[in-house]
């Protein structure tokens, strides 16, 4: 049964623990979501839902594409690189399940967070962008349409620099949209070094209520 509820985010725990339990039936997902929280398994707990304060955000106007990756975008074009969006959603989610994260042990993606993302992007919902070179995928981003307003979830590449670009193509096709920003969720340094930054909870929260509000139309 879909979670019909949940806490506000602001009685989260200092590690931006908000709700245990429930599923990831696709109503329960795009509640979430619509209120700036999203599931992240632990293994040996229920599932676990979270709002981080901070919060990681992308501006597309802040966005910084350094000479050496600007080199790489016109090399790939000349390489005969391309880009998609939505034609192979269930790799993408299954390359980034299995790409090596850095201190840590495992993927938090796991086969239920694959099963319930397919549901959401088979209502459209839950969408990726394909890197491709030689009609192989090399690399790629998924994400969720919250209604208006795109949080970001993972990434992976097998060529250099093919996540790197195939986030740029998507942040040309939501700007084309009317979009500004992108939720990132937690900042890393990879993204970090994009120009995304961190803002407190309440002004995230602020800017996903008037994305909602216009209900822009992603994809």
């Amino acid at each position: 049964m879909p979670i019909f509820r949940f806490p506000d985010p602001s009685e989260a725990t200092a590690d931006g623990l908000l709700y245990l339990g429930g599923d990831l039936h696709p109503d329960s997902l795009k509640l979430a979501y619509s209120k700036g929280i999203f599931p992240w398994p632990h293994e040996g707990y229920p599932l676990l839902w979270f709002s981080p304060d901070p919060r990681a955000i992308l501006e597309f106007d802040r966005l910084h594409t350094s000479k050496s990756l600007q080199r790489a975008r016109r090399s790939a074009r000349r390489d005969g690189w391309t880009f998609t969006i939505d034609h192979a959603f269930d790799d993408v989610m299954r390359h980034c399940a299995a790409a090596p994260r850095p201190g840590q042990d495992g993927t938090w993606i796991t086969p239920e967070i694959l099963e319930g993302y397919h549901a959401l992007h088979n209502l459209g919902h839950a969408h990726s962008v394909e890197a491709w070179h030689d009609g192989c995928l090399i690399g790629g981003i998924y994400g969720v349409d919250a209604g208006g307003a795109f949080v970001g979830e993972s990434m992976f590449h097998l060529k250099a620099n093919a996540s790197k670009l195939a986030l740029l193509h998507l942040i040309d096709h939501l700007t084309t949209r009317g979009l500004e920003w992108m939720d990132i969720q937690v900042l890393t340094p990879h993204l970090e070094a994009l120009g995304a930054r961190e803002i407190p909870r309440s002004e995230y929260l602020k800017r996903l209520a008037s994305c909602l509000e216009c209900g822009l139309k992603l994809f």
